[in-house]
């Protein structure tokens, strides 16, 4: 039997787990899981973030609304997660401007697991970093970031590390050069290629 890793690492099977999570839409309490997402065929993004009425954080959670009608039209689920109360979501986003347009549920990761699952807890303060991962339908971790406190996240380049793994989802025998963007070229990895990626890319 394999063993489960203890933090889980890129191109490797993530273990499932559970978040209590708020809906900013319904306005009500809920749960999710991976296996659950799993099921419904979704790619899943967890988006951590250290806490609720925080200053970085408002930026972050602005921009990620903007796209996340674009993440959901291309199947993908978008999570918000931080170690405070779904009761305390409900309150940030009700009070910051900056929130009034999100919808994407927001994860309660009270006792640290889900962090420490992936890397992110910081001990020492109990809040997560700025952590963004990204899973494939079938459970596994494709892309990991992980940003300091005090530093926002460019949700236009999860975005389009989010379309280039669609893309390599099915081109398997391709790879996306630096600087992707979707329509671009892409490589054929092979013996022909040897020496010569900067004629293919031309």
């Amino acid at each position: 039997m394999a063993e489960i890793p203890t933090v889980a690492r890129v191109g490797h099977e993530v273990p499932n787990f559970e978040l209590e999570t708020y809906d900013p839409v319904g306005r009500g309490f809920g749960k999710t899981s991976l296996e659950e997402l799993k099921k419904q065929g979704k790619w899943t993004i967890l988006f951590f973030y250290p806490a609720d009425f925080t200053f970085v954080c408002a930026t972050e959670f602005a921009a990620l609304a903007a796209d996340y009608a674009k993440f959901k039209e291309l199947g993908a689920e978008v999570i918000t997660v931080s170690t405070d109360t779904p009761f305390v979501h409900l309150a940030w986003q009700e009070h910051e401007g900056e929130l009034a347009d999100v919808k994407y549920p927001m994860g309660a990761d009270r006792t640290g697991a889900v962090s420490r699952l992936f890397g992110v807890l910081d001990e020492s303060s109990g809040n997560a970093l700025r952590g963004t991962f990204i899973i494939s339908p079938d459970g596994v971790l494709m892309n990991a970031e992980v940003n300091f406190f005090n530093m926002g996240r460019n949700v236009n380049e999860l975005m389009r590390k989010f379309r280039a793994n669609l893309y390599l989802s099915k081109h398997g025998d391709e790879a996306c050069p630096a600087q992707w963007e979707e329509g671009s070229k892409t490589l054929k990895p092979g013996a022909d290629l040897v020496g010569k990626v900067h004629q293919a890319l031309r």
